[in-house]
């Protein structure tokens, strides 16, 4: 029986957790529809995670994913925050704003966060899924031993054995055209920025586990297209972002739907970990500070920062608009209409 047997679901369609983005309402709407929905709880608590899959929960009976991100904590470097923040305080004082006076590391990680891991033992959603790498083995045990399905995202042959050493139970490999942050374990690690059908492929032939694909999938073709590569499933964002059940903004649907999407770049300078989204005058910054920058997440906290006080001025600039490189495919239809058009192109040959 492969794993989607296993879990009931009909579809080979994920739709991937993008936090801050994805929404209960998405996710119960992508699995009532027969695919599997994704919450991600990266950027809340235990108690924020807790209410997002209560939520869920009330709307779907289906399986779900809930997603982590498994960072290595770094050390806080003063120096390098305030660097930062000092060259990036005319960007505040153009919005009228004053930077922060110190940096915080935002998100906990997975690899600390003792009262996430209690809530998924608690709740056992079907899935869980890790970014930026795996968990200790305790932790993963745990896990499994409560009845999760395990997936972590990989970028290249040796993050899938790793995660195939440690059990989990399939790989996300996601191509370097995948909208979003890179799940790079190390991203101070030299990046060989496979792209999706070559890296689906070669996980399928040598990874040992089943194979998710992602990056730059947006229609039932390129589905199609990865399964034949051996796939058991395509992972999808960006082609949901658009969706009415998503917390994208005005602005972020109306980049989408415009010339924008045509260009996506890679970016550390919002966050402090590579990922990749709509070109604007925040990346555009990014390319030319010529700083190193705090680390992940000391660098999202000053970028959150900087994204609210633009757009407390009404500029959208330099807001986060995550996109992976099919951004101009985008099509803007609420999720189970999405996602019966996926499945409708996926049999369709043409």
């Amino acid at each position: 029986m492969s794993l989607l047997e296993r879990l009931g679901i009909l579809l080979p369609i994920v739709q991937a957790p993008m936090a801050g983005v994805s929404t209960p309402e998405l996710a119960a709407a992508v699995s009532n529809a027969g695919g599997l929905g994704s919450i991600s709880v990266a950027a809340t608590d235990a108690a924020g995670a807790r209410k997002m899959i209560t939520g869920l929960r009330g709307l779907s009976n289906r399986p779900f994913n809930v997603n982590v991100f498994v960072h290595q904590p770094m050390a806080q470097d003063a120096a390098r925050e305030a660097a930062w923040l000092t060259a990036m305080a005319p960007l505040f004082h153009e919005h009228g704003a004053q930077p922060p006076i110190a940096l915080r590391p935002i998100y906990k990680s997975f690899v600390e966060d003792d009262e996430m891991l209690a809530l998924l033992l608690e709740t056992v959603p079907a899935v869980v899924s890790f970014h930026f790498g795996l968990p200790d083995a305790g932790r993963i045990a745990a896990l499994k031993e409560a009845g999760c399905t395990l997936l972590a995202t990989a970028t290249n042959l040796d993050e899938a054995q790793a995660a195939r050493s440690a059990g989990i139970d399939a790989v996300v490999a996601q191509g370097w055209e995948a909208g979003g942050h890179r799940g790079v374990f190390d991203p101070d690690a030299p990046d060989a920025r496979l792209g999706t059908l070559a890296l689906t492929r070669l996980l399928a032939q040598r990874s040992g586990l089943p194979v998710i694909a992602a990056g730059g999938i947006m229609d039932g073709h390129g589905i199609r297209a990865v399964l034949e590569l051996g796939a058991i499933a395509a992972q999808l964002g960006t082609a949901f972002v658009a969706c009415p059940e998503t917390s994208a903004d005005a602005a972020y649907r109306e980049a989408l739907a415009g010339p924008r999407a045509l260009n996506t770049v890679m970016t550390s300078a919002i966050s402090g970990r590579p990922a990749r989204g709509l070109s604007n005058r925040f990346t555009q910054w990014g390319e030319s500070v010529g700083l190193p920058h705090p680390g992940y997440p000391m660098t999202y906290d000053a970028g959150k920062a900087l994204i609210a006080a633009a757009k407390a001025a009404d500029e959208t600039g330099y807001a986060a608009q995550w996109a992976g490189q099919g951004a101009p495919l985008s099509r803007p239809l609420p999720a189970a209409e999405l996602v019966a058009l996926l499945t409708e192109e996926l049999h369709f040959q043409n």
